[in-house]
């Protein structure tokens, strides 16, 4: 399992992820699931992922073989797509033909895998979007009504994204927003684990303004982890019933 969260801001994008993948208790290993695409000024794509390894791993290797496939078009790149819209279809045309092909292989042991994406960026004069992609390749959009995304874990991180974020929380703010989901998501779910990888995409920047991994005993987020554990203790103690 994971938790990957994705905020569509006014002022840009924020996304952090978890790296923690397991195939039983005894079987827990570390994998990005944060990837980019950038030809910085011109278009970002930021793609994180949840489920099936196998299922995500080939999907990113074939976004990527795509792109370096000399008869590239349009259709077939996500870095030559007309529009955050036309990446959204490519990606979620990728995930479910990989999806389909594992699970075929899978059927006859009666087994079935399951994956999901989120993708979001801006090519120089579009606009910035972010879209869910789900296993069967259907996608749907983060609005102004919902301006973030989860997949995953995402119902112990859910609350307080749902209390404060908005179209015009500042990136800084949305910062510290999705790494208290995630702390409230790694307190929750031992299947959820650092290190974290965070990265911050600037409105009509089309580039990557800051990505940055957060490891295991971080001091700054263990600080911000045992400010907001005392911040929840004394508001708790001070609500009348």
């Amino acid at each position: 399992m994971t938790y990957c969260v994705g905020l569509l801001l006014n002022e840009g994008i924020v996304l952090l992820s978890d790296t923690r993948t397991n195939a039983g208790l005894d079987n827990i290993a570390v994998y990005r699931k944060m990837f980019m695409f950038e030809d910085p000024g011109e278009r970002v794509i930021a793609i994180v992922t949840a489920g099936s390894l196998s299922v995500t791993q080939t999907a990113i290797a074939e976004l990527r073989e795509a792109i370096d496939d000399p008869e590239a078009g349009p259709d077939t790149s996500i870095m030559m797509a007309p529009t955050m819209l036309s990446v959204a279809e490519i990606v979620g045309n990728t995930l479910a033909r990989v999806r389909q092909t594992v699970d075929d292989k899978l059927a006859v042991m009666r087994q079935g895998v399951s994956a999901s994406m989120i993708v979001a960026g801006q090519r120089k004069g579009g606009a910035m979007r972010m879209f869910l992609i789900y296993p069967e390749g259907n996608f749907i959009e983060a609005t102004d009504d919902t301006p973030f995304l989860q997949i995953g874990e995402h119902k112990y991180g859910k609350p307080i994204l749902d209390r404060v974020v908005r179209p015009d929380t500042s990136l800084a703010d949305a910062q510290k927003a999705v790494l208290l989901s995630m702390d409230s998501t790694l307190r929750s779910n031992l299947s959820v684990g650092m290190p974290l990888d965070l990265a911050v995409i600037r409105r009509d920047d089309c580039r990557v303004a800051e990505q940055r991994r957060i490891e295991a005993g971080d001091p700054d987020f263990a600080k911000m982890s045992a400010a907001w554990s005392k911040a929840l203790r004394d508001s708790f103690a001070k609500v009348k019933i």
